[in-house]
Parts: structure tokens; C-alpha cells; sequence
């Protein structure tokens, strides 16, 4: 007589919810060398290029802000799953290689990351069990969009540098990944019952204090990370004849990896009183700008690495305290309204690159990043001027449950930052 088969419940139920983070984050983030590959091997303009990097803020805005309302609506799990299979199709898409269906492919990727990065992260949590303090759960969807944005870039380098297909292969591989992730989340609890009501508009983007301390340096978030890892690269790719998707590559990851590295340190500097985090970072970021300004002017591989480690510093910097400050102005329920919505506001960054590659026929590279560093100055001024003012209310401490959501990463990061992604 055969045996019943059982299943053994997973040990770490929160890991596999972690792994689809990490792989939406590396969907994402695979253009940034993916566009090494496409400068050296097709005709696409340089605006072409950054027009196919930025139209994935067309998909990754609607992500974040309905990826929440559909993890509460929908179930984490079920939003989770189907977003994988939208970024699989996607980059199954992307793998074609030719430039309407790179087009078509971008904004999808987005959207996918969006809801993940929202519901993904929210499922992590609630997987974990009350006994896992917040922090601790903020701390593990933090490390795995970092890594997942990270990741991404580094892996499509290495693939698009040493392996036939350099187009078709890293889309075709993150379809892989999503698969092995979608296998194994397949028996993880949902967390939710679902079809509950969406969350309310968050009042934090109504505060006066939203407006001149937290969203002048919005921006700069994603602003800091595409310059480092999208504008300069491509600066010095003559000087490394043969390796430029795989130098690619390594500044994304060393641009995101700074900029996990340096969220933590933004929690050391916030203050309640004061917006010393949120200076720092602006700070972090124009010195950023002014060194890939002078890396530009030299055709200095160096000094593009060190621009995009000090970008990328910046980059988690600001990350970080904004989403302090935005924790410290929610008065509802812990929920991802306001982190998504913050969010939103640094996506803007997205579209720096193309803002570059528009204008550079005007001005220089140099010129343009100087240019960017001094509007960074007078946006530090105006939150300077603000600092001390329009304080929101003191409440009971608590920590906040959006700050594991990634930009960047993105950030990916996204993260994009991705590119994002």
C-alpha cells in the first residue's frame, strides 16, 4: 500500500516571498547593461536609449500606487504571483531585441515591479509572524530588492559580456528565475482574506512639511542613481574596448549596493527636529554630481567609479530620510499609502537621463551635471530654510512598515533602481 505523500512546510516561509522581490527587482534593473549592449550592436540614438530607460515610469507609478489596494483587495499572494508572470512576459518580449517590442516590454516591467515591490514586501512581512520585530522585516525586503537590483545588472553584464546572444540571452534568463520563484511560492499562504477596503489617500502629501523638505529632495533619489549607473558609464565606454556591458554592469551594482548600504546610516542622522538626514543625503548627491561632472570632463574610468560609489550614497541617503520623514507626518494605520505615494514622487529621477541625452546637444555632459548640481543647491536651501519648521506632531514611536519598500529601487531600485526598476 503506497504511502501518502505530505508536504514539509517551509522552515523560512518568508524567504521565497523575499526571492520575489529580489527577482522582480532584477527584471527591472537588466536594461541598464542590456543598453551597453544595445549601443554597441544596433543604430538606436542615444535618446532612443533613454526614452526605452524612462518609459518604464509609465508602468512602475500605476504599479506603486495600486499595488497596495490590490495586495488588500486581491490577496498578497495572488498580486505577487501574477505580477511574476506579467515580468516574465516581459522580459520574454524584451528578448526579441528589437526596438518596438524594448518599448512594449518596459513599461510592463515596471507595472510588474510596482506590485510586487508594494504587496511583495507587505507579504514578506505577515509571512515572518508577529514574533519577527518589523525592523527586522524591513531589514530583509530591503537587502533583497538591493539585491535583486544589484543582481540584475551584474548577471546581465556577465551574460551579455561572455555568452552568445547578448540581447536575447539575460531576458530569456531572468524568464527562468521567475519561473523558479513562481515554483516556489506556489504552496506559501495568502496572509489576507482579501477584498478589504482600499487604503485611504495618506494626509502625509497634504503637510507643509511634505512639500518643502521631503519632496525638494525627491528627486535626487532616483535622480542620484540613474546618473551613476545610466549617464556615466557610457561616458568612458571607449576607454574599455570589449568589456563595456560587463563595466556596465559592475557600476549598477556598486551604485545600488552603496545605496543599501547606506539607508541604515540615514537612520542614524534623522532627527525629529531638524531635517539634518535629508541635508546630508542632498549634500551627498550634489558632491556626487559634481564628481561625475569632473570624471566627464576627463574620461576618467576612476572617477566614474567614484561618482557613481558617492551617487549611490547619496542615492540611500535620501531614500532613507524621506521615508522618516513620511513615517513621522502618517497619522492613519500603518499601511503603504504614504511610502507608495513618496515613492511616486522620487520616480521622477527616472526620467533624468533623458532630460541628458535632450540637452546635451546644447551643452556638455560637464556642463549639464554642474548645472544639475547647482539646481540640487538650491533645492538643499529651500529644505534648509524649512528644517526646523511646520514639525508634525510627536506620536508613540513605532517603526515604520514601508520602509523596506525598494527603489528604487529601486530602487532598485528601484531599482531600476532598477531600471526599474
Amino acid at each position: 500500500m503506497p504511502r501518502p505523500r505530505t508536504t514539509t512546510p517551509c522552515q523560512l516561509p518568508w524567504l521565497p516571498a523575499a526571492a520575489a522581490v529580489a527577482v522582480a527587482a532584477w527584471g527591472a534593473n537588466q536594461f541598464t547593461a542590456l543598453a551597453t549592449v544595445y549601443r554597441a550592436r544596433t543604430d538606436w540614438s542615444a535618446l532612443s536609449l533613454a526614452a526605452m530607460f524612462s518609459v518604464y515610469l509609465v508602468g512602475l507609478v500605476p504599479g506603486l500606487l495600486l499595488g497596495g489596494a490590490a495586495a488588500d483587495r486581491y490577496g498578497r499572494r495572488r498580486t505577487v504571483r501574477g505580477a511574476l508572470w506579467l515580468s516574465a512576459a516581459a522580459s520574454a518580449v524584451l528578448a526579441l531585441g528589437d526596438e518596438p517590442a524594448v518599448y512594449a516590454a518596459r513599461p510592463v516591467t515596471g507595472f510588474a515591479a510596482g506590485l510586487v515591490f508594494l504587496a511583495g514586501t507587505t507579504w514578506l512581512r505577515e509571512l515572518a509572524g508577529p514574533a519577527v520585530p518589523p525592523e527586522v522585516s524591513a531589514r530583509r525586503s530591503m537587502y533583497a530588492t538591493g539585491t535583486g537590483f544589484a543582481a540584475g545588472a551584474l548577471a546581465t553584464g556577465v551574460l551579455a559580456e561572455w555568452l552568445p546572444g547578448p540581447m536575447v540571452l539575460p531576458g530569456l534568463a531572468h524568464v527562468l528565475g521567475c519561473l523558479l520563484v513562481l515554483r516556489a511560492t506556489r504552496r506559501l499562504p495568502e496572509t489576507t482574506p482579501g477584498r478589504s477596503a482600499p487604503s485611504r489617500p495618506a494626509a502625509a502629501v497634504r503637510h507643509p512639511r511634505f512639500r518643502y523638505v521631503v519632496l525638494p529632495a525627491s528627486p535626487a533619489v532616483l535622480g542620484a542613481a540613474t546618473v551613476g549607473y545610466v549617464v556615466l558609464p557610457p561616458l568612458v565606454a571607449d576607454r574599455l574596448p570589449g568589456y563595456a556591458p560587463l563595466f556596465s554592469g559592475l557600476v549598477a551594482a556598486l551604485t545600488l549596493t552603496m545605496g543599501v548600504i547606506a539607508q541604515p546610516f540615514a537612520a542614524r542622522l534623522d532627527d525629529a527636529h531638524s531635517a539634518r538626514a535629508t541635508l546630508t543625503a542632498m549634500a551627498t548627491v550634489i558632491a556626487g554630481l559634481l564628481l561625475g561632472a569632473l570624471a566627464a570632463a576627463r574620461g576618467s574610468v576612476g572617477l566614474v567609479v567614484a561618482a557613481a560609489a558617492v551617487l549611490g550614497t547619496g542615492y540611500g541617503l535620501t531614500l532613507g530620510a524621506g521615508l522618516h520623514e513620511v513615517e513621522r507626518l502618517t497619522r492613519a494605520a500603518p499601511g503603504p499609502t504614504s511610502a507608495s505615494v513618496y515613492q511616486s514622487t522620487t520616480s521622477s529621477g527616472f526620467l533624468t537621463p533623458l532630460l541628458l541625452a535632450g540637452t546635451v546637444g546644447h551643452a556638455s555632459y560637464p556642463a549639464l551635471l554642474t548645472g544639475m548640481a547647482a539646481v540640487g543647491v538650491l533645492c538643499l536651501a529651500v529644505t534648509a530654510a524649512h528644517s526646523r519648521r511646520h514639525l508634525p506632531v510627536p506620536l508613540p514611536a513605532r517603526r515604520s512598515e514601508d520602509s523596506s519598500v525598494a527603489p528604487a529601487m529601486n530602487a532598485s531600485a528601484t531599482m531600476n533602481a532598477s531600471a526599474t526598476s
